[in-house]
């Protein structure tokens, strides 16, 4: 493969929490890894987060400082920008925006990160633009419902890409009306999160854990033939909230529920909550909360499971890759791996008591067949080869 100047098109500056933070990571390095020359840029008219101070506004000084030290970790040293474009002279940090438009314009390609990018007349000098969407269900729906402002900006895109696995075939009931979607996984760089060929084995007192925003719907809900499908984890959670109660061992979840009755029901069912605050600031504390559990027990987003995208977590990716069993509601994705030793898909509360039971008899095993995963389905370079070739970049 011949070295290709790619642009990561992201959005972890305006968002710098540590899921979206180790997100991004991945294909950056992965893309490095390649041999290929990688710029991080953010060209934005959305006002950034700071998640020290809870605040959104138009001081981009934190986002700013946080890709200068992502960039000085994970060599991408002055290839990176932030581009405010909300700013009145536009303000670019990291290069000038000089610089950033040539980029834009040599630049072999781009990776449009979750879609994270609105199209501006800059960005169009991008002769090779590519969509990777991480949330698959939504956009499929407004293409169906002929929502010409989705449809038009997608097809600025030369390729679109999904972790929606089955989208395009008959498991999946969204019609795609000739829009050839292309199906690849969320890279993750493995001996980041266990750089030896076993993880070490956790602590007695580890538990199942996860991290999760805890309501989102509203957000992406969308209804389709009389249904709505929910952009939310919350109702799914409540279904199997007497999980760790009936399987004999407490559960641990990061996220900040708000309701009383809601935390009650959930420690009631010996669940530990935890605020997720220090672990969203902090992308090597999140790592180490992820290594320093048993493995991982979630469930997803409504949209998902009920529409049987195939669709996959990246956070789960990065479970599997620090060697850490998991325990994730069934999507579709079993249908392509995992399911079994590992990676335990579940439907059912039955199906949730006996994945516990059978890490709980012979965890090592488990623990080795997660790595196996991530190594072999989720491993960045060849993920990332896979994406640049059927791109023909």
């Amino acid at each position: 493969m011949s070295r290709k100047k790619i642009i990561v098109l992201g959005f972890m500056g305006g968002c710098p929490i540590a899921g979206v933070i180790w997100q991004h990571i991945h294909y950056i390095v992965g893309l490095q890894r390649l041999g290929h020359e990688v710029y991080y840029v953010e060209d934005t008219s959305n006002y950034p987060y700071n998640p020290v101070a809870f605040d959104i506004n138009a001081d981009y000084s934190y986002a700013a400082q946080t890709l200068g030290k992502l960039a000085e970790t994970y060599g991408f040293q002055g290839r990176w920008a932030y581009c405010a474009r909300y700013k009145d002279p536009i303000e670019v940090a990291g290069m000038s925006q000089e610089a950033l438009v040539q980029l834009y314009k040599d630049a072999d390609c781009a990776l449009n990160i979750c879609g994270s990018h609105d199209l501006n007349e800059e960005l169009n000098f991008i002769r090779h633009l590519i969509y990777v969407e991480s949330d698959p269900g939504v956009e499929q729906i407004k293409i169906d419902l002929e929502e010409s402002e989705t449809v038009d900006y997608l097809k600025a895109h030369r390729h679109l890409f999904t972790f929606g696995e089955n989208i395009g075939t008959s498991a999946f009931a969204v019609p795609t009306h000739g829009i050839p979607w292309l199906t690849t996984r969320q890279p993750v760089v493995t001996d980041l999160w266990c750089p030896n060929d076993e993880a070490p084995a956790p602590d007695p007192a580890a538990l199942f854990t996860t991290i999760c925003n805890w309501s989102t719907s509203g957000k992406k809900d969308i209804v389709w033939r009389d249904s709505n499908y929910l952009w939310s984890k919350s109702l799914e959670f409540l279904r199997f909230v007497e999980a760790p109660r009936l399987s004999g061992e407490p559960f641990e979840m990061a996220t900040d529920i708000k309701k009383d009755e809601e935390r009650e029901l959930f420690e009631k069912n010996d669940w530990r909550l935890v605020l997720p605050h220090d672990l969203s600031v902090d992308w090597d504390g999140y790592r180490d909360y992820i290594r320093n559990s048993k493995g991982e027990f979630t469930c997803a987003k409504d949209q998902y499971v009920r529409l049987n995208t195939g669709w996959f977590s990246d956070r789960t990716a990065c479970y599997l890759a620090a060697g850490r069993p998991v325990i994730t509601q069934e999507t579709g994705f079993t249908a392509h791996y995992g399911g079994k030793e590992g990676l335990i898909a579940f439907s059912s509360m039955e199906e949730i008591v006996e994945g516990v039971a059978a890490i709980r008899a012979d965890y090592k095993k488990h623990s080795r067949a997660a790595l196996e995963i991530a190594r072999e389905f989720f491993e960045a370079e060849k993920v990332l080869k896979n994406l640049l070739d059927r791109a023909g970049v």
